[in-house]
């Protein structure tokens, strides 16, 4: 079979909008097909290589509900989650030469698809936001003293804070709130665990800047979880 024959079957094959059952498909995750050693992995990841459109309808079954769960996190939109996971799997498919195995299929997976993520962002940067929050009235201020209007800045995890706040779904929305600069910083730190490094170079900043957008991002959330009422 060809390149393009198997990109035709993918296509007609998959169907996408399944993955929007995120929390579902992520419960039942555990019965897909699973590689259960270095030997079974790299023959898997060979057929991959080979252009196999079976293993990469495997690969889209093993893998599609944790990467769709990933892009909701950037995109606000069911819609553009779901076009982002299809072109995630489609750049898989076609560079699959260029994975070396030196990290985990899942690994490598996840940061095509935040490069896709980012790169569907840029292209979408001047679409209106209505539910976009001013991040200057969230941030902390001073007095004519010099002294805190309001507490010290906020340090916590945002990880945590999912962790243990009683409804994820709206530390979810309060995070979607903040302007786009500040929430993918804080997403690539907080909640995906990328380095200060990489994240700058994954948005083309300095490391400094991370640093600074990640400080004011954290402080802005906690305003708006404060007004939700979750701290």
């Amino acid at each position: 079979m060809s390149f393009q024959e198997a990109l035709d079957r993918q296509r007609r094959g998959i169907d996408y909008s399944k993955f929007t059952q995120t929390r579902r498909a992520n419960r039942t995750e555990s019965n897909s097909p699973s590689v259960k050693s270095t030997s079974e992995g790299a023959i898997f990841v060979d057929r991959l290589r080979s252009k196999d459109p079976e293993a990469f309808e495997e690969m889209v079954r093993k893998f599609g509900s944790r990467l769709f769960a990933t892009a909701r996190r950037y995109l606000r939109s069911e819609a553009d989650a779901l076009d982002v996971l299809q072109d995630t799997f489609l750049c898989a498919f076609r560079s699959m030469g260029t994975f070396k195995g030196n990290s985990q299929l899942s690994t490598w997976l996840h940061r095509i698809l935040i490069n896709s993520a980012l790169m569907h962002l840029r292209a979408n940067k001047h679409r209106p936001d209505d539910l976009q929050v001013d991040i200057d009235q969230l941030l902390p201020h001073f007095d004519g003293r010099g002294h805190w209007v309001h507490e010290p800045a906020w340090t916590a995890s945002v990880q945590k804070t999912l962790e243990v706040a009683d409804t994820r779904s709206v530390v979810r929305r309060c995070i979607d709130r903040l302007p786009e600069t500040y929430r993918v910083v804080l997403i690539l730190r907080d909640i995906d665990e990328l380095d200060t490094t990489e994240t700058a170079s994954l948005l083309g900043l300095t490391e400094a800047n991370v640093k600074v957008r990640l400080h004011r991002a954290r402080q802005a959330l906690k305003a708006v979880l404060e007004r939700e009422q979750l701290l």
